[in-house]
């Protein structure tokens, strides 16, 4: 229905006689224009929605930040309404989103932006809590993250001991310790210098981002875990100001609403999957190779991963959470998909 709609709306936005506009809303993310996120659902989105209000409400994009700030500000942002709208990581915030922070885990995503997705939809009820003063628009995670390393590629866990590794979020950090390496934490942005400049050995990122930093250029190996699951992922908030949407007229609401949620869920989610086969034909090409770590070798990650998800049940529990709940309910629905 989404990329159905978006393109219909790309067209029907072109040509269509709109009404006056009543509404502008600024939606402002960390990416590039040329990024899967901008060119392929923010935009998209902007589109059907001026469609859908016959031009009633117009959406204005910044990227890249150029709204101002740095991308972990972004939530501070959208909170106190210096944008109506963002997309950002919930990781650049740590502690505020707790919950739905349990998707990240190593072991609980698998590969499939898809279908963990649904999941985090279908578990509205237990992560909902996260995003009190905000409205989301969409909860999502991109494919999951490989390792893109400078450098010998690794045989196995031991080989990353020392190296500093880039990641977007805390749990990224607690995997990477836990094997041994170096976290270094920073937006996704910073990433090509980091790399050019020996800063970081390597990072924690899909195949997606590939194409828009040209990471292939920088690194010289990527690896996935058997059937090429991931070493966890990142969650995304596509939000809008509460007081911003609950401002607007009731049909003006509906229209967002039905760009939100599980009405676009599992197509986004389609959209990152597909296009992780574009980010690794980029590193294969460039000579580096692609490689999926045997179910032997790749085994040795389940303590790893086992020692990262115990130790986040531990601080949720004692943040008042049942962590093993939100755990076995978020591994129960993505295996149910």
């Amino acid at each position: 229905m989404l990329r159905t709609a978006f393109t219909a709306a790309a067209l029907a936005a072109a040509i269509s006689g709109a009404k006056a506009q009543e509404v502008t809303l600024t939606l402002a993310h960390f990416l590039s224009p040329n990024s899967l996120t901008h060119a392929q659902f923010l935009q998209p989105w902007a589109d059907a929605i001026a469609r859908d209000s016959d031009g009633r409400i117009a959406v204005e994009i910044f990227p890249s930040m150029t709204l101002g700030g740095k991308p972990p500000e972004l939530y501070r942002q959208l909170r106190d309404g210096t944008a109506d709208m963002v997309w950002t990581v919930t990781g650049y915030t740590p502690g505020v989103f707790p919950r739905v922070e349990v998707f990240e885990l190593p072991g609980v995503h698998q590969n499939s932006a898809a279908v963990t997705n649904v999941a985090i939809q279908d578990l509205k009820e237990l992560w909902e809590a996260d995003f009190e003063d905000v409205h989301p628009i969409l909860i999502h995670v991109h494919a999951g993250n490989a390792l893109h390393l400078r450098g010998d590629c690794i045989e196995g866990a031991d080989d990353l001991a020392g190296l500093k590794l880039r990641t977007p979020t805390r749990t990224g950090a607690w995997l990477i310790e836990a094997m041994g390496a170096e976290p270094v934490g920073m937006p996704v942005p910073a990433l090509p210098q980091a790399l050019s400049t020996g800063a970081v050995d390597g990072a924690l990122i899909p195949f997606e981002i590939v194409p828009p930093l040209g990471v292939e250029q920088l690194t010289d190996c990527s690896v996935t875990l058997a059937d090429d699951n991931r070493f966890g992922t990142a969650v995304f908030m596509f939000a809008m100001n509460k007081d911003r949407y609950e401002s607007l007229p009731p049909d003006l609401q509906e229209i967002i609403d039905a760009y939100s949620g599980a009405a676009i869920a599992q197509d986004v989610g389609s959209l990152w999957d597909e296009v992780e086969l574009v980010g690794k034909g980029l590193q294969e090409d460039s000579g580096g190779p692609v490689r999926q770590l045997s179910f032997e070798t790749s085994g040795a990650f389940e303590a790893i991963n086992a020692e990262v998800v115990d130790r986040w049940i531990a601080e949720a529990n004692d943040e008042g959470l049942d962590g093993h709940l939100l755990v076995d309910s978020a591994r129960s629905a993505i295996a149910y998909q």
